[in-house]
């Protein structure tokens, strides 16, 4: 197909999708679609939304839109043909997930079905728990397979599925907590919106997402999600490890999170001076996790602290633009945080919240030289539970 052509399906896709913004008939917009379009493919979906975004079109909207237009378009959706994904591919894995969620569901539905018994709510209770582990897929797709979208300008897409995620988790916790209270009512309702979008996820995931990125991803760049998905964790299932990609190794993405630089010769400090390999061992042993952000937003480090982080962070972050790495339900706070500091309006910004029963403390900084040039952000993140619950006073080693 020529180019012409295929930005004439470009922007007749455009078309439908803003007339179905401006709530033009479904039904109407889906003869249309059969008349012009005849099928279209995943890839052309996700340009089309990249290309709305940058025009203007809040993602948010998109996103909301998303359901609508995958269901008018589904009956033409043209999934190219792939080749076959071996065991141990991340796609492979991610399938593979997919159909042990799916199981899972069928297993609530049955269960569910049959409640007030206490059996089945037993049942329901122990496949919740399993059901829960959905969020390793969401986690990993983020952290892992988002990044690298963007650094093939695939960003708005991307945006729009992390908006669902949230919507999703929002949605399991709903149903879990209704599971937790044995109110069968509660868990009827909640379930049925969960496992409506988790399944309408599946085939987003698998119709749109996957064909797209495999379009696009180089095998280092699989091979690098491959090595840094085991630190997330996997959902209901262990990925297969057939597949061995020949890859140089001078085109290998690295994923250690050591420093490239070796201990020849030391970097003068403010106070003092340190190897490379002194200021790899002193930021791992912080009692804190520090993430950097330079000037252009854009993140350039963070540590890979002994102690065990608090938020999950891969080696695939480092290059990828700070606003990218929050929900778009945040987004709004971050923008307006940096927007601060480069004005120089604002010095830090700190906010404390409770997760799992553990009390964090999170603080931005703004970092200036000497003259006072903004030149990045710096977030530190520190778990202080304990140091709350701590009373009266401890004398070095006075517990020895």
């Amino acid at each position: 197909m020529s180019q012409s052509n295929l930005e004439e399906r470009k922007e007749n896709l455009k078309e439908m999708i803003l007339d179905l913004h401006g709530g033009a008939d479904i039904e109407d917009v889906k003869r249309r679609f059969r008349e012009m379009m005849g099928h279209v493919t995943a890839f052309e979906i996700s340009q089309m939304e990249q290309q709305l975004i940058a025009e203007g079109l809040p993602a948010a909207e998109v996103r909301a839109l998303c359901d609508v237009h995958v269901s008018v378009f589904e009956e033409g959706l043209q999934t190219p043909d792939q080749p076959e994904l071996t065991p141990g591919h991340p796609v492979h894995t991610l399938k593979y997930e997919n159909f042990a969620l799916n199981e899972m569901l069928i297993l609530l539905d049955e269960a569910i079905a049959q409640l007030p018994d206490e059996d089945e709510l037993r049942r329901v209770r122990t496949y919740t728990e399993q059901l829960m582990q959905f969020n390793r897929i969401y986690v990993r797709k983020e952290n892992l397979l988002f990044p690298f979208l963007e650094k093939h300008g695939v960003s708005g897409p991307t945006q729009v599925m992390w908006g669902i995620h949230d919507q999703i988790r929002d949605q399991a916790k709903a149903f879990q907590a209704a599971v937790q209270a044995g109110d069968v009512d509660a868990i009827k309702e909640t379930y049925s919106e969960l496992e409506k979008n988790m399944r309408s996820m599946f085939y987003k995931e698998e119709n749109i997402l996957y064909p797209t990125a495999l379009k696009m991803l180089s095998d280092a760049e699989w091979l690098a999600i491959r090595e840094q998905s085991d630190e997330i964790g996997y959902c209901l299932i262990r990925p297969g490890d057939a597949w061995q990609p020949e890859v140089p190794e001078s085109e290998r993405i690295s994923v250690s999170g050591q420093p490239t630089a070796t201990a020849y010769g030391e970097l003068a400090l403010e106070v003092g001076s340190l190897s490379p390999q002194q200021v790899d061992l002193l930021l791992r042993n912080l009692p804190v996790d520090v993430t950097f952000v330079d000037e252009t937003d854009t993140v350039r480090f963070y540590s890979e602290s002994v102690h065990g982080r608090i938020f999950v962070r891969t080696p695939s972050v480092i290059g990828r633009r700070v606003q990218n790495c929050h929900p778009p339900k945040s987004l709004h706070i971050v923008e307006a945080i940096l927007d601060g500091f480069r004005e120089g309006s604002r010095d830090s910004a700190a906010f404390w919240i409770t997760l799992n029963d553990r009390f964090l403390h999170i603080t931005y900084y703004a970092m200036r030289d000497d003259q006072g040039t903004y030149k990045g952000a710096l977030e530190v993140t520190q778990d202080v539970t304990d140091i709350r619950a701590l009373e009266g006073e401890k004398r070095l080693l006075d517990d020895e």
